[in-house]
Parts: structure tokens; C-alpha cells; sequence
């Protein structure tokens, strides 16, 4: 799978999907450990961008390790998502990092605040809006521009299959489809069946990455046989659960499934993902950021509470260290099957970003 000219994904390649609040560069750096092909930024505010706020220009942030990575971006007024893509093109000199390879526009998170004023899947109600301000970004930079989007507003306005050939045809370079409406949030089965239409449509020539319920090997094999689709995009079941990327993999080489990776082994890949963490962001930001994942890759065991406190609760690195060797003394044999958040409903799973991806 090629996205323009230059980045070749091979076949069958595996993305992650951005999460906010989630899929930070040291998530993003233990993903690609395990063998994820592409990744995004957390989607970053398009007004956020071009007001110069401090978190958003923090966001536009990556490294060479990641490549190829993509800047996704989101917003409902044409000029600032034209000024935002501008600036995630520069991003290598705006913050001296590695900047993108791909500039993502972001029509899919279906989370309130960000969709009833007329951002993420909001546009889905003004299709022709989506796809104007799609045509102005795409004439204003210089990296490939991609989209990820829904199926349509709601049960009614499945739009997905004509919508997808007119932002082809403005000029994107691959469409990634999560397999629900708006409305639905991320309720009910995820829909594959459009996704397959847009894939199958002869009109179609570029891409076409689906997104929505890969929890398992079988679910991706599953996606690609059946469906068609040139990539797949993994979200919610990543979270606490990187090495998603390395399972799938394997399956789809070998048809066998891995064992279940040992509490011995997620201590030492929770500590690799604190010190990069930490790294990258400092001591302070490092450690508190990292709570949500050290509580996540021991979901699931027993008699875990008063650890599990410790671990989103200390500030001391060396505490904490000590308490993660204390994890792997007590539970190290253990190798419990993961257990996502997947199940898990509230909003702040749900934008784009820590839904299934930002779609």
C-alpha cells in the first residue's frame, strides 16, 4: 500500500490510530516496537494552530523514529484548516522535529464538543463543506493529504460511497473509514460492509484503510479477506495493549496465534515506555502521563488495587520502579490474556482520539 509517491506501507500494513490523550510519542514509540506501519499525532485544533497555543504546537511534535508519521488536524473553518495544514507542512522548522509525512484531516470524531460545532464527524452534515475545505488544504501543501472519516451522520445519511469518490477526486491520497455513523458514537458493531463498497467501488483508486472493532488477529484477518481493504487501522484495542501490532502480524503470516505475553514481560516493556516518556517529556509531565498505561497493561489482575494506587498515585521514579519490580515478583508467571478498554463508552474515549481512532 503506497500513500502518493513516496511511502510505501507494504501489504497489508497495520496504523495506529490517533488517540487524545493516549497516543503520545512514547505510546507511539512502544507501538512501533511492535510493529505498527503508521502512526498520526493526537489530532491537534486547527484554531489551536493558528492562535499559537502552547499544547497544540507541542502536538505538532515528532520524531524521526516514527516515520512515517502523519499530523492530523481538525476544524470547521475553511481558512484556519488551510493555515493549520500550512503549518503541520513546516512542522519540521516550526519545532525542529521531524514534522509530517502526511497532513490528516480529521471528519470523524463524533464527541460533542468537537461535532456539534461543526468539526470532526460534524461535517458529515455539510458534505459539500467537507469537501471544499478537503480541496483548499490539498492545493495548499506540499505532503500528501489524507482523510479519516464515518460512514454518515446517522442511520439516514450514510453518505460514505459518494462522499468517498469526491474527496478522491479533490485530490486526497488514502481514506480511512471507521464503520459507524456519528449518532452511534462507538455503540453497536462497526458496520464493515460500506467500507468494503468504497473499497470495491471501480471509481476508487487510492487507498482505502477501515478502522472499527479489531480486537483480535482474527477480526484483522478477517477485515482483509473479507472486505478488501488495503489497510487497518487499530484504536481502543491498543490501549494497554501495544503489542496488538506483533499478534496481528504473526497471524496473518503464520495463521498461529502468540501466546499471551507474561506480566514479567509487560513490566519491563512499562518500564522501557516510562523512561522514553519521561525522556521525552521530563520527570513531571513524564510520570503523570504515564499513569494511564501503567494502570492499563496490569488491567485484569488480582488482587492488583492497592499496586495499581501506587502506580497512578507516586511521583518518585525509583518508588515507582520499585513498585513495578514488585509487580513482576508477584504476578511475574502470570501471563493473563489482555484485557482492553475497549468496553468503555464515556466520551473521552470517544474523540478520534481515544475512540477507534479519532474516527
Amino acid at each position: 500500500m503506497k500513500i502518493g509517491e513516496n511511502i510505501d506501507l507494504g501489504v497489508q500494513p497495520l496504523l495506529l490510530a490517533p488517540m487524545e490523550d493516549v497516543t503520545d510519542p512514547s505510546f507511539r514509540w512502544v507501538c512501533k516496537e511492535f510493529g505498527a506501519d503508521m502512526m498520526y499525532t493526537e489530532f491537534i485544533s486547527s484554531d489551536g494552530l493558528v492562535r499559537d497555543a502552547r499544547k497544540s504546537l507541542e502536538k505538532l511534535k515528532t520524531y524521526d523514529f516514527e516515520a512515517p508519521i502523519g499530523i492530523q488536524i481538525y476544524g470547521s473553518i475553511p481558512d484556519a484548516m488551510v493555515d493549520a495544514a500550512v503549518m503541520a507542512d513546516r512542522a519540521t522548522e516550526l519545532v525542529e522535529t521531524h514534522g509530517a509525512d502526511v497532513i490528516d484531516i480529521n471528519f470523524g470524531c463524533p464527541v460533542n464538543k468537537i461535532a456539534r460545532r461543526g468539526a470532526g464527524s460534524g461535517m458529515m452534515r455539510e458534505p459539500d463543506k467537507m469537501v471544499e475545505i478537503t480541496r483548499m488544504v490539498v492545493e495548499a501543501v506540499k505532503k500528501p493529504v489524507t482523510v479519516k472519516t464515518r460512514l454518515g451522520w446517522d442511520e439516514d445519511s450514510k453518505i460514505i460511497v459518494e462522499l468517498a469518490e469526491k474527496l478522491q477526486d479533490v485530490g486526497i491520497q488514502a481514506l480511512t473509514i471507521h464503520g459507524r455513523t456519528r449518532c452511534q458514537m462507538y455503540k453497536s458493531e462497526a458496520d464493515w460492509s460500506l467500507i468494503g463498497q468504497v473499497k470495491n467501488n471501480p471509481r476508487m483508486h487510492i487507498p482505502i484503510i477501515g478502522n472499527g472493532d479489531i480486537r483480535t488477529p482474527q477480526d484483522a484477518k478477517k477485515a482483509f479477506d473479507r472486505y478488501g481493504v488495503d489497510g487497518i487501522m487499530i484504536g481502543r484495542a491498543t490501549f494497554g495493549h501495544p503489542w496488538i501490532f506483533k499478534e496481528i502480524k504473526h497471524y496473518l503470516r503464520t495463521g498461529e496465534l502468540l501466546p499471551p505475553m507474561s506480566v514479567a514481560e509487560r513490566v519491563e516493556l512499562a518500564k522501557r515506555h516510562l523512561a522514553k516518556s519521561i525522556e521525552i517529556k521530563g520527570e513531571h509531565v513524564g510520570v503523570i502521563e504515564m499513569r494511564r498505561h501503567l494502570s492499563c497493561y496490569f488491567k485484569g489482575l488480582p488482587d492488583f488495587k492497592e499496586t495499581r494506587l501506587r502506580l497512578v498515585t507516586l511521583y518518585d521514579i525509583d518508588e515507582l520502579y520499585s513498585t513495578l519490580d514488585e509487580v513482576a515478583r508477584r504476578w511475574g508467571d502470570d501471563a493473563p490474556e489482555a484485557v482492553s478498554v475497549y468496553d468503555k463508552t464515556d466520551a473521552n474515549e470517544a474523540t478520534d482520539s481515544t475512540a477507534e481512532g479519532n474516527i
